[in-house]
């Protein structure tokens, strides 16, 4: 039975009010138009749902029936429409983000914290994946928004620029007759090097860099994080490439040394990837613009485009 949602909605209203002309008043529309609707609907079921007296109608058993279970429905989009309009004052939300550890640690942690002051009653959910599969997220539906090494080459994904970020290859003294001058690629290549696994972003940048310039690597070690690649460059187990930021610490501690390269590797710049021609919930919509402003505006995003 496919019956117009409109006519319950007239029926809940004449039932609610007890009378055709209080519900014409409360819909705004004609005493004649809700007769008609009423009459519509009675015809669709074929059954009679009111008992008309002089001044009120009173629901018959069919009517008191249908009206519990159209009372419920109404129910339900009442709250849903409020719901809506919540969100749309940013009252209520969700943004899933993704995006890798190293970028959220050491880039957004600042931007996160300001945000969630700004937008307490938007929560915010933080899924960890590398660029390639935050693209496959988005895709999926199970993520908003990410934060993704660029170019992006799938032509369902939108990005918009956020910054650009510094790769470096960090030592320790292990490997001290390296600082203080300039490292060849292919020497540079000679020595045990700890990389992130081939699957990210980065490791495939870097392997495209080192095989236009003629030079082959051979990783010692490849990990998922960096941090801990960090941390094994600091024990002396071999030279690792990281983002700037990852080691600073350490490198102001004179822990490690950033290698100066001849030829050093383009830095890397990162976006706000979006399913194109999908439009973001109020909340992901406002994340991304705030987003995209922090990273224009904020001097703790490192080399701003």
């Amino acid at each position: 039975m496919d019956i117009n949602f409109e006519l319950y909605k007239v029926f809940h209203t004449v039932a609610a009010t007890g009378s055709f002309s209080a519900a014409a008043r409360k819909l705004y529309i004609s005493q004649s138009a809700v007769s008609q609707s009423i009459k519509n609907l009675e015809e669709i079921i074929g059954s009679l749902l009111f008992i008309r007296g002089p001044r009120r109608v009173s629901l018959t058993a069919v009517g008191e029936m249908l009206y519990s279970h159209v009372d419920q429905a109404c129910s339900l989009f009442n709250a849903a429409e409020a719901k809506i309009r919540e969100m749309q004052s940013l009252d209520l939300g969700e943004v899933k983000i993704g995006v890798g550890d190293t970028i959220l640690r050491y880039l957004l942690i600042p931007f996160l914290q300001k945000f969630i002051r700004d937008y307490p009653n938007i929560k915010l959910k933080i899924i960890n994946r590398t660029s390639p599969g935050i693209i496959d997220s988005i895709k999926a539906g199970t993520v908003d928004l990410g934060i993704v090494t660029m170019p992006i080459s799938d032509s369902n994904i939108t990005a918009f620029n956020f910054c650009t970020v510094e790769d470096v290859f960090i030592a320790s003294s292990r490997f001290k007759k390296m600082k203080n001058r300039l490292i060849s690629l292919k020497e540079l290549a000679s020595y045990p090097l700890l990389l992130l696994q081939k699957e990210s972003s980065t490791r495939k940048n870097l392997d495209l860099f080192f095989i236009s310039k003629g030079v082959e690597i051979t990783p010692e070690i490849e990990l998922e994080n960096m941090d801990l690649l960090v941390e094994l460059a600091r024990i002396g187990l071999g030279i690792a490439h990281v983002l700037k930021e990852s080691a600073q610490h350490f490198v102001e501690r004179k822990e490690l040394f950033i290698l100066q390269l001849q030829e050093p590797s383009p830095k890397r710049q990162l976006g706000i990837a979006v399913l194109k021609k999908v439009p973001l919930s109020p909340a992901a919509e406002v994340f991304k613009q705030q987003l995209l402003e922090y990273s224009q505006h904020n001097r703790n995003i490192p080399y701003q485009t």
